[in-house]
């Protein structure tokens, strides 16, 4: 089980008085570190429409050690999966009249985002949508799956997770991402509560359930609820801050930032361009004993470092192996992915670090 809170915090402040008084901690050898997680983002978006069954079941296949279910609300508080609460980039809802006086404009953390919105929708209706790809001009092989699957709730994912479990005979972990927490307060639909009942309600442990948010205050929320508690992860973002708070996240991965981070997350999740040296963030991230998972890899050029763009059409794959293995040699304990098979293939062809 993950350290409470308060022994977190003895053991930062022991490790900090420590290498403060000069101890000769950095010579003793270290084990191997184990290997990096590979996180199936939306399933494997790469290779099919997002928050799919066939998108999980395709990252699972390819090898993913977890899979990742963003959250949302419906109208009637039921958590279910997908990207955005808008939902016309995700689903056939443009294309459904008896939907059409739904359409509304709101504002969402900060900004006003016009379209169809799950909270406006009862689980019943949403279940007569069908899922679409994300990124048609750029994953155009994926639009034939376009039409063939219902929005999943997040039981349904986890009921899948348990069953791809059982076909491959190892456990498959959920990674929820809670999307727009503190608009979803705002309006009376608060996602953690939810999020915490079902976590009881099926017995999920520490191994078969992580949770990640951008906003601290919703993770703290999970932290302070009663029962087992989850690993949580931190996701930072490039700029800015997390939305509702007076906290910068280049302040949150200062040493002093990733040490209050540590006191309830054992996880951040930074951007991957956030990692690359002459960053110190993975060496502060692991002093504050915090464990580092960068997002997101992709195998397309335009989503590539220029160096490793191969050609000039930007959706055509690059050299994605080399940017993996890049960033495994930096340390990451953990990948996300569309391109899951891709990741579990680099992981598996490099050498072990001694």
């Amino acid at each position: 089980m993950p350290a409470t809170p308060g022994r977190r915090s003895v053991l930062l402040a022991v490790g900090a008085a420590a290498a403060s008084a000069g101890t000769t901690t950095t010579a003793r050898a270290e084990p191997p570190p184990p290997r990096p997680v590979v996180i199936g983002h939306r399933g494997a978006a790469g290779w099919r429409p997002e928050h799919t069954s066939d998108s999980y079941a395709f990252a699972v296949r390819s090898g993913a050690d977890w899979i990742e279910p963003d959250l949302v609300s419906t109208k009637d508080h039921v958590l279910v999966v997908r990207h955005e609460n808008e939902i016309s980039g995700t689903t056939d809802v443009r294309a459904r009249p008896e939907f059409a006086d739904r359409e509304t404009a709101k504002p969402i953390d900060g900004r006003w985002v016009n379209g169809w919105f799950t909270e406006d929708f009862t689980l019943a209706e949403l279940k007569t949508l069908r899922a679409v790809e994300r990124l048609p001009l750029i994953r155009n092989r994926n639009t034939v799956f376009d039409g063939r699957q219902p929005i999943l709730t997040l039981q349904e994912v986890v009921d899948l997770a348990r069953a791809l479990s059982r076909r491959h005979g190892r456990r498959i972990t959920v990674f929820p991402e809670l999307k727009h927490p503190t608009y979803f307060r705002s309006i009376g639909l608060p996602l953690e509560p939810e999020l915490v009942r079902l976590v009881r309600r099926n017995g999920l442990g520490a191994r078969e359930c992580v949770v990640q948010s951008f906003e601290p205050s919703s993770l703290l929320r999970i932290a302070a609820s009663a029962g087992p508690r989850l690993p949580l992860w931190q996701a930072i973002g490039t700029t800015g801050g997390p939305y509702g708070h007076d906290l910068t996240y280049a302040e949150m991965t200062t040493p002093e930032g990733l040490r209050r981070i540590a006191e309830y997350a054992e996880w951040i999740g930074p951007d991957k361009s956030s990692l690359v040296p002459p960053s110190s963030l993975p060496r502060d991230a692991r002093a504050a004993g915090l464990k580092v998972g960068a997002y997101t890899f992709r195998a397309e050029n335009q989503f590539l470092p220029t160096e490793l763009r191969r050609g000039a059409d930007p959706i055509g794959f690059g050299d994605a192996f080399a940017e993996y293995e890049r960033f495994y040699g930096l340390g990451v304990a953990a990948v996300v992915t569309d391109f899951p098979d891709i990741a579990v293939a680099a992981r598996d062809g490099m050498t072990p670090r001694s």
